[in-house]
């Protein structure tokens, strides 16, 4: 093996004016005038660093063999090289013994990424293939990239902080917000965060406060099925580097300089930027995988394994899980949070498949998972927002559960209960009341504020609210699978007809159940979280699975924005009065947040203080009194196929009821701007078949109203 050579004939650092170097930190460090290289490895019994002129270069300019003797420390391999720069190009090639039957998976003609380096450089001519045969495959493989993160000035940028009561997230696709022709963005910065830059005035339009980036991190974009590409991103080959194609810039430094960009560039926009994050596997797959870096660095450390070692234990889905409780494996997790907080401004984390991260090495969830635990103690992240998808793909399902105070969580009830009532399933009601005032028989054991709850009913997993209201089954033949991809169990309705319709009474139903799941996302407690395209119905045609489609299919075709403008406009109406979370009127402005928690609140049916629980029912109404305003608010959900009457509480002659939102009307008279919501008589109102109305009232200064009376 061309490592145990080298060593094996003297070479030492010191031979070439390289010097021992120190274990700590680890990665590639600028320190001294070089770069401080230190790499993890426990059963290695040799290490080579090689640089690079270029990604695409089969031979290294510099091969620097690593002394198992002067320059290891426990084990940890460590070089200071003097001179090098920022951007300088570089990889591993690790020796060892190969035995997959008791995990160890060592091959030293593999060219391996740095887990710790905080660039990635990818070669036009990437081959995952090349990475799982025999042979030398430094020219097909990614590479990693020295960074000096002090290099880049932040102006004065700092993380946002903005409480979770005033935020508003926003799931979306780096590439596919910017990608589609239509979306006006230069063509050289299309799908890149360049060309999400251009597009923040938009984001702010929409009201939106935070943007949840789908994965960033580097990852292996041919770790799918063949002749598609992995678009999502839920394969990473680093935590530490951003994805070298979201970025417009070609050199090895762009992407770290164009993601600061795009950070500083939100937040001086008050958008904050919370980054979905895969600790739970990586991109070198089952036993049948490629080695990219982890694998061929100390595979029994870095995954859960099973049968001695020989398989991976496979909790994801996706053919590995990284063994998170692992000490070393919990410094780089935390390591890496810090980096992203400290180094790259961002706000927060959502964590995908956070519950894998509660197993032990063996794969048996622990009642106090240490890395859990490291993370939320640690004062570094204190401000950050940390964000759980608390279930796993092997059937730990833990909302309502997840360890720890400081963690918001994916209320996947939330998106349940909230589709069964737009689709008329029986029995729904009362789990609906839960939702609307922040989820209380999920969270309130842990007597935890509203905001514990990410609201959503789409995300990028599952159908677009478009489809949601438009398929009664799934369309991912396309993915390759012949349809057998993607949940089943998707809690839709086609309105009457599968597909795209021209009829128009169809179309008008559509649109109206559309803006009745925004309705519900963004006026329930809890933390709001819309996905991208939903405010001008996106579409990607009935796929519920889109992570392999690279192309129009998925991506945000801004054609929409003038064919469903009436949807853009009730979104942005709505968030500008959840986002400020104040209502004004003719006093003061009250704390929408405030109101609903502390107000005065009373269920009702179809008659005042007689709410319909049973399973038959399909209509309810909340009542809400903050008696020290004078301000009331009266929501009614009507799920039912017909047009329902409504009681309504009874007013002083002095006041009435105002319509904010009735989505069975026609823009725009749907939702209108708060002051200008116009007066309504009687003693009733009439809602209209699958719909959603809130009204509000002010009474006179110093009357109040007993809505329990």
């Amino acid at each position: 093996m061309k490592v145990a050579k080298q060593i094996q004939r003297g070479s030492t650092p010191s031979d070439s004016a390289e010097s021992i170097g120190r274990s700590h930190p680890l990665g590639a460090t600028m320190i001294d005038g070089g770069v401080n290289f230190s790499l993890f490895s426990r059963a290695a019994r040799g290490v080579e660093l090689l640089l690079f002129d270029r990604e695409e270069d089969a031979e290294p300019s510099r091969a620097i063999p690593i002394d198992p003797v002067t320059n290891r420390t426990y084990h940890y391999w460590h070089v200071f090289l003097p001179g090098v720069l920022p951007g300088q190009i570089y990889g591993y090639r690790v020796e060892g013994p190969s035995a997959p039957e008791s995990g160890l998976r060592f091959d030293s003609t593999k060219l391996l990424l740095d887990p710790y380096g905080r660039g990635v450089v990818m070669p036009k001519h990437y081959d995952r293939e090349a990475a799982k045969q025999a042979g030398d495959n430094a020219a097909t493989a990614m590479k990693s990239v020295v960074v000096d993160p002090g290099a880049y000035d932040w102006e004065g940028d700092l993380p946002l902080s903005r409480p979770s009561s005033r935020t508003i997230i926003y799931e979306m696709h780096v590439r596919g917000f910017t990608s589609h022709p239509s979306s006006g963005v230069a063509a050289e910065s299309r799908g890149t965060f360049a060309g999400l830059i251009e597009k923040i005035p938009y984001l702010k339009g929409v009201g939106i406060t935070a943007v949840e980036l789908l994965p960033v991190f580097a990852f292996d974009p041919q770790a799918c099925p063949p002749g598609l590409v992995n678009y999502w991103g839920y394969q990473p080959v680093s935590f530490f580097a951003p994805h070298p194609p979201y970025s417009s810039r070609h050199d090895s430094l762009g992407p770290v300089d164009e993601f600061r960009d795009m950070v500083k560039a939100l937040h001086r926009a008050g958008i904050e930027i919370i980054l979905d994050v895969v600790f739970n596997h990586t991109a070198e797959g089952d036993h049948t995988g490629p080695t990219l870096g982890l694998r061929g660095i100390d595979n029994p450390t870095y995954y859960i394994l099973e049968e001695g070692g020989s398989r991976y234990a496979d909790y994801t889905g996706c053919g590995n899980t990284l063994n998170g409780n692992q000490p070393i494996v919990r410094r780089m997790i935390v390591d890496s949070l810090r980096y992203w907080v400290e180094e790259m401004h961002v706000d927060g984390f959502r964590f995908d498949l956070a519950s894998i991260l509660a197993r032990d090495h063996s794969g048996r969830p622990m009642p106090n998972p240490p890395v859990l635990w490291d993370i939320e103690s640690d004062p570094a992240l204190a401000g950050a927002k940390l964000i759980a998808e608390a279930w796993d793909a092997a059937g730990l399902y833990q909302v309502g559960s997840f360890v720890g105070d400081a963690w918001k969580e994916w209320n996947g009830r939330f998106r349940d209960d909230i589709r069964d009532f737009l689709r008329g399933a029986p029995g729904t009601v009362r789990r609906v009341a839960d939702r609307l005032v922040g989820s209380p028989e999920v969270y309130g054991h842990k007597e935890r504020e509203a905001e514990q709850s990410v609201n959503f009913v789409t995300c990028h997993d599952g159908f677009t609210l478009n489809d949601l209201v438009s398929y009664n089954v799934k369309r991912n033949v396309a993915n390759g699978e012949n349809n057998r991809d993607g949940a089943d169990d998707n809690r839709s309705w086609n309105c009457g007809i599968e597909g795209p319709s021209e009829e128009a009474e169809v179309e008008r139903l559509r649109n109206r159940q559309v803006k009745n799941g925004l309705t519900l996302t963004l006026m329930s407690l809890g933390v709001p979280m819309i996905l991208m395209g939903d405010e001008v119905r996106r579409t990607q045609q009935g796929n519920n699975n889109a992570y392999c489609h690279d192309d129009p299919s998925a991506w945000f075709d801004w054609a929409l924005l003038e064919k469903h403008a009436d949807v853009h406009r009730f979104v942005s109406l709505l968030t500008a009065r959840r986002s400020l979370r104040d209502v004004e009127h003719e006093r003061q402005r009250v704390n929408l947040n405030t109101f609903l928690r502390e107000a005065d609140r009373a269920w009702h049916g179809v008659r005042l203080h007689d709410p319909d629980w049973g399973d038959c029912s399909h209509s309810i109404a909340l009542g809400a009194e903050l008696r020290s305003e004078g301000l009331l608010l009266h929501f009614i959900l009507n799920g039912y196929w017909e047009p329902l009457e409504f009681e309504l509480p009874g007013l002083d002659a002095e006041c009435s009821w105002r319509r904010w939102i009735d989505t069975a009307l026609d823009s725009p008279h749907d939702i209108v701007p708060w002051q200008s919501a116009p007066s309504i008589a009687g003693k009733a109102y009439r809602a209209e078949a699958r719909s959603a109305v809130m009204l509000y009232a002010v009474a006179p200064f110093g009357t109040t109203h007993d809505l329990q009376h």
